[in-house]
């Protein structure tokens, strides 16, 4: 079999774990990277980098998604082989709830009409490259919002409260519609919180662990947070990328939830991080 993955957000937490996870399989892999200032922001990669192959990308450019994925296709798969694997990891977006009510068009057109242009490329491939497709899209609990139902599954109502959910909403009905619409092997992953150490700073996990460091060695005084009564349900992120490869193997696609079950507030999560 000639296993082949795009991941679309791979310099980020899960990105790095789940190119971790691929190269051990064996797959061959080809990931985007925003242009910045830094050149290239992989950090997370560096001791795969020579493993691995990235270019300049941004999920709002159709054009430039498009003609990779393409390349890649021309690159890996000659002629029709149904053995053959290609899997898309959608991982990319403006992640950051609070800075989603700052900057909501940018969000909306990332996190969720960049899904869509994922999903376009995929049904317009031939037929015999679409046959060995697969895609995966991040969901994210966000959805849920102000909780209608609790424990919360895929059957529990969607009620998104900020600009970010509203975006992920899209994303999973326009994943699900080309799933049911087009045939497209097409699955959601709602996953709640996840962390580790490659999580990036400005989240409340590292803001917290960053914080008791630099009390611990007199660098500042306090941490100011938010609603230390909010709960969340935290997993680890090497344990859900595996999660979202599971899911791709499947013999037909579906939507997933996956967590741990048991939630903590933020309190707590303060108390034992100090």
């Amino acid at each position: 079999m000639n296993k082949v993955a795009f991941i679309t957000g791979i310099t980020g937490q899960d990105g790095s774990y789940l190119t971790e996870l691929l190269l051990e399989k064996g797959y061959k892999i080809y990931g985007i990277v925003r242009r910045t200032s830094l050149v290239y922001n992989h950090t997370r990669l560096d001791h795969v980098r020579d493993k691995i192959n990235l270019r300049y990308g941004d999920m709002t450019d159709s054009a430039g998604l498009s003609n990779y994925i393409h390349e890649i296709v021309r690159e890996n798969f000659h002629g029709r082989n149904d053995d053959n694997r290609f899997e898309i990891y959608n991982l990319a977006a403006q992640s950051h709830v609070k800075v989603s009510f700052e900057i909501p068009e940018y969000t909306a057109d990332t996190d969720g009409i960049g899904t869509m242009r994922l999903l376009e490329i995929i049904r317009t491939l031939p037929e015999e490259i679409r046959r060995i497709t697969r895609f995966y899209q991040a969901g994210t609990s966000e959805l849920y919002g102000k909780v209608l139902e609790t424990p919360q599954r895929e059957t529990t109502p969607f009620n998104p409260v900020s600009p970010y959910a509203a975006a992920k909403l899209y994303a999973y009905y326009m994943t699900k519609i080309y799933r049911e619409g087009y045939g497209l092997y097409a699955t959601n992953g709602i996953l709640f919180n996840h962390e580790s150490p490659r999580r990036g700073k400005q989240f409340l996990t590292m803001k917290v662990v960053n914080a008791v460091s630099e009390i611990f060695q007199s660098k500042r005084e306090f941490v100011e947070l938010g609603n230390l009564d909010s709960k969340r349900d935290w997993g680890h992120a090497n344990d859900y990328i595996k999660g979202m490869w599971f899911m791709l193997q499947q013999e037909k696609p579906d939507d997933y939830v996956l967590a741990t079950g048991e939630p903590f507030t933020v309190r707590e999560f303060v108390e034992r991080a100090f």
